[in-house]
């Protein structure tokens, strides 16, 4: 059988993580059990959530467990199997393959895929996890009308690039807000955006004030810290919040805390902070909106590819940073 390479938690962060934190090993995979299944990885996805479940406090999710490899969705190949549904050869996507060359998989949670007009990693991309995640918080929670103006952290990031896209296709305003005339120049010249706001520029403030004339209808907040605080000042009557993620609070950086209340009541403001596993019954129609508008170029993205795995510490904690362009891949072989 194969030799397996990847990394563990070794250690949970105290602050910042840090490559300290994950530990490499090296060993054969084993055979697959009745039932089971071997796949080869070829893509590791890197996502903003497996830092919190990093740490030992109470999350939506089980805590990382140390000692074992990494959490995270990956693309791949079925290399051996004993189940009868699936073959050698077979591309198929899971949530937790983990970051190492090889997994054994219950077959109940993997999705075959077809690779045949996309990309295999686009299936843990635009087309898996952060696609879906956009679909729902615009779908279930903001639900943009036509004319309206929704906001968007993030922007250019996995899930931002999609929430731009699904809002303009509502017939709404779509406004982002991203690290960076390139990321903001990409937002609306690729992406489709009305217009993209930088959040390292000093005048932040006035730019986000004069990109929202008519105010806010919607938020689709992926960041939090004080780019939050300042869309929350101009939300509409009736505004609707999606929680998504809060990337500048993971290491402990930027505390994101509520700015006055007064403006929840005042505007009678919905906030609903989700995950997107909570959503199971959406997945499939999403999946085959996402699918449909990529085959035929409706969709489009952008990724940062690190190469090999030895490269997932790095290329994890610069995503943590704001260094990715679009979603942050491994390609394992």
């Amino acid at each position: 059988m194969p030799l397996n390479k990847g990394f563990v938690l070794a250690s949970r962060p105290q602050g910042a993580a840090t490559e300290d934190n994950f530990r490499f090993f090296e060993r054969e995979i084993g055979e697959p059990g009745p039932g089971l299944v071997l796949v080869k990885n070829l893509w590791l996805s890197l996502d903003p959530y497996m830092r919190g479940r990093m740490d030992e406090g109470r999350s939506y999710a089980g805590n990382q467990a140390l000692n074992e490899p990494m959490i995270g969705g990956t693309a791949g190949e079925v290399v051996a199997s004993n189940d009868p549904n699936f073959k050698p050869g077979d591309k198929v996507v899971s949530n937790n393959g983990g970051w190492q060359l090889y997994s054994i998989q219950n077959p109940a949670l993997l999705r075959k895929v077809d690779d045949s007009k996309v990309p295999l990693q686009a299936f843990v991309g635009p087309l898996g996890m952060p696609g879906v995640t956009a679909w729902v918080g615009v779908n279930r929670i903001i639900m943009p009308k036509a004319g309206e103006t929704v906001v968007c952290s993030a922007a250019t990031g996995a899930v931002g690039t999609v929430v731009g896209q699904l809002v303009k296709a509502k017939g709404a305003r779509a406004v982002g807000i991203a690290g960076g005339p390139e990321k903001c120049k990409f937002a609306v010249e690729e992406l489709g955006y009305d217009v993209c706001v930088d959040h390292k520029a000093s005048d932040f403030k006035e730019q986000l004030i004069a990109a929202t004339p008519d105010g806010v209808d919607g938020l689709f907040e992926n960041v939090g810290g004080q780019p939050f605080a300042r869309t929350m000042a101009q939300m509409n009557d009736f505004g609707r919040i999606a929680i998504c993620g809060l990337i500048a609070s993971y290491e402990g950086a930027e505390k994101t805390t509520l700015p006055d209340m007064r403006i929840m009541l005042i505007r009678r403001l919905k906030m609903q902070g989700f995950i997107v596993s909570e959503f199971l019954s959406d997945w499939p129609t999403a999946l085959s909106e996402l699918v449909t508008l990529a085959s035929t170029g409706k969709l489009k993205w952008r990724e940062t590819v690190a190469e090999g795995v030895e490269k997932a510490p790095s290329a994890f904690l610069g995503m943590l940073k704001g260094k990715n362009f679009g979603k942050q891949l491994v390609k394992l072989f």
